[in-house]
């Protein structure tokens, strides 16, 4: 027993340098688009420091009349992170995804390309977020955005580095005013289009497509966003990934 475990680990372990050589000369091949891809991914604090800009132009006033508002029930406050679970879910379960070929024999992808893709189509899309949220300031839905919440405005600040500096968790969690569209359904709509497309089995592709489905209904039943900022995600992600497939490896 102890020797068959030793031989399938030390199989493991030869197929993990395997495929790390492989993807390491295939991350030479294509450090620019990678690089590209971290460099606004650090994008973290470019796209936060954006949102946290539009937070001094939001002001809070009634919520929008919305017909998923009227469709859905309201979660409340205290549910509004059931959301967040299955975004959570959906995130981890494609990150892992994209590492499966270091570990099972039955190779379809490769990492370093895969990422290529996810990384340009996630600047791209938050690329044109940033425009959009600047272009039209909604009042916000989220309950910590509401007329009356001390978090629906930011005073104004003193000096530039109160603007540079995001509070972390605060100022992520508790941002208002970026609103069209929804960040969170860019990276899932990217990672399920992208699974779509790679993905082998028939089975999870509808699950995930299901995933989606819930996620969109659940952001619209916790306030977080107007049904307007669901469509324009699942419009404009898709043409993104549309168009950036052609121009990129693999």
């Amino acid at each position: 027993m102890t020797l068959y475990i030793g031989r399938e680990a030390s199989k493991l372990w030869k197929r993990i340098c395997a495929e790390a050589t492989t993807e390491i000369n295939l991350l030479l091949d294509n450090w620019k688009y990678v690089l590209a891809g971290l460099i606004f991914r650090f994008h973290f604090y470019i796209h936060g420091l954006a949102a946290h800009g539009v937070h001094y132009l939001h002001r809070p006033g009634p919520t929008l009349q919305d017909l998923g508002y009227f469709l859905l029930p309201e979660l409340g406050q205290d549910k509004a992170y059931i959301s967040e679970m299955v975004f959570t879910f959906v995130f981890l379960s494609f990150v892992l995804w994209t590492l499966h070929p270091f570990i099972f024999k039955s190779k379809k992808i490769y990492t370093v390309l895969i990422w290529c893709r996810v990384l340009a189509f996630l600047v791209a899309s938050q690329i044109l977020r940033i425009i959009t949220f600047y272009s039209t300031q909604l009042p916000g839905p989220n309950y910590h955005c509401r007329e009356g919440s001390k978090l629906a405005r930011l005073p104004k600040p003193s000096n530039v580095q109160e603007v540079l500096l995001i509070n972390f968790p605060q100022g992520v969690v508790y941002g208002c005013g970026d609103l069209i569209f929804s960040s969170h359904m860019i990276f899932t709509l990217v990672f399920v289009l992208t699974y779509q497309k790679y993905g082998t089995r028939r089975c999870i592709k509808q699950c995930a497509w299901l995933l989606a489905i819930i996620q969109s209904l659940l952001i619209v039943a916790s306030r977080k966003h107007y049904t307007v900022d669901i469509a324009v995600a699942w419009y404009t992600v898709n043409l993104v990934v549309f168009f950036v497939n052609k121009k990129l490896p693999g």
